[in-house]
Order: C-alpha cells, then sequence, then structure tokens
C-alpha cells in the first residue's frame, strides 16, 4: 500500500498534469499544457515551442494512457497512485513514457541545452508556473546541495528520489513540489 507522504507526492504530478481540473487526466489536459508552457510572459504563444512541446507532450500523453487500467480513455487519481506506486517497487525499469517525462522535465529546465541546469535557469522556469523567485532559489539551491549547477545525471537522482523515497528530507521531493507548498 502506498504511503500518504507518496501519495501526496504523486498527487502533486497529477495535478499538474490535470491542466483542466476535471479530477481525470486526459489528452485535452496535454494540449492545454503544451500551450502554456509556450506562453512568453506577454500572454503570446510561441508557434515553434508550441509545436515541439505538443509533440512531446503527446507522445507522454499515448504512454499514460497505458495506466488507464479500465480503458475508460481517462486517468484517474487512484490509478495514477497505483501506477506510480508500482514503479517506486522497481524503479530501475522505468517505461518509455516515464523516460520521456523525465527527458522533458529536464529539457524545460536547462533550455540552454547544455546539458545541466543552472540557478538562473531554475529560477526562471519555477517563477513563470508561479513561484516566488526567493523560493525558486531557496529549492534550487537544496536540490544542487549548493553547487551552481545540476547535471543530467543528477536530475534523474533527483526525478527517482521524487517517486521513490519516503524520506521527508530527499531533496528529490521538492523536485515537483507546487507554489503553495513550497511556502
Amino acid at each position: 500500500m502506498v504511503s500518504e507522504f507518496r501519495k501526496k507526492k504523486y498527487l502533486e504530478v497529477f495535478n499538474a498534469f490535470d491542466s483542466d481540473g476535471s479530477g481525470t487526466i486526459e489528452k485535452k489536459d496535454f494540449e492545454m499544457m503544451a500551450e502554456g508552457l509556450a506562453k512568453s510572459s506577454d500572454g503570446t504563444v510561441d508557434e515553434e515551442k508550441h509545436k515541439v512541446y505538443l509533440e512531446i507532450l503527446l507522445k507522454i500523453w499515448n504512454g499514460i494512457q497505458q495506466v488507464d487500467t479500465d480503458k475508460d480513455g481517462h486517468v484517474s487519481a487512484d490509478e495514477w497512485i497505483s501506477f506510480w506506486d508500482s514503479y517506486a517497487k522497481n524503479p530501475s525499469n522505468p517505461s518509455p513514457w516515464q523516460k520521456l517525462y523525465s527527458d522533458f522535465s529536464f529539457q524545460l529546465l536547462d533550455p540552454g541545452n547544455d546539458g545541466s541546469i543552472d540557478s538562473d535557469e531554475f529560477v526562471k522556469a519555477y517563477v513563470s508556473w508561479g513561484f516566488k523567485s526567493n523560493d525558486a532559489a531557496a529549492i534550487f539551491g537544496k536540490l544542487s546541495k549548493g553547487k551552481p549547477s545540476i547535471s543530467r545525471v543528477e536530475f534523474d537522482g533527483l526525478w527517482k528520489e521524487y517517486f521513490t523515497s519516503e524520506d521527508v528530507n530527499a531533496p528529490g521531493n521538492l523536485l515537483f513540489a507546487s507554489p503553495q507548498s513550497s511556502s
């Protein structure tokens, strides 16, 4: 049985994917997410980014459909939690969509595409997702353990830690924190 601690973390990510707040994850959530991620600070949509993000997010959606165990066309919170709980028991073998999701998460935080996430990149992304700048900087400091950047290998470890760890003090728990939970 999944612990309340991991359940809470899984629901943080579930709620981020549930773009329309319907209580389920559906294809339209990924379409909405692609548009939101492609919006600039002035509210205009960068069409090239939108196209790239939509393509990746729809591939993730196609993979996530395996989580839909009752095959009703959407993923419920219970299906989501059950899937991630199974993953936590055997994290050495993520599904292809999980790998794509991890890669996409890293890509969003490394727009310079230099293979590492620095504080400026991290803070800029997290502020665009509703975090206060100082909260995002504090989270980065904990994730990076005070170093100036997070490598891809370190990110992969934090990503895995988020979904598997029962340690409330594990830095990876902050990776997908909501702005409300970081305050």
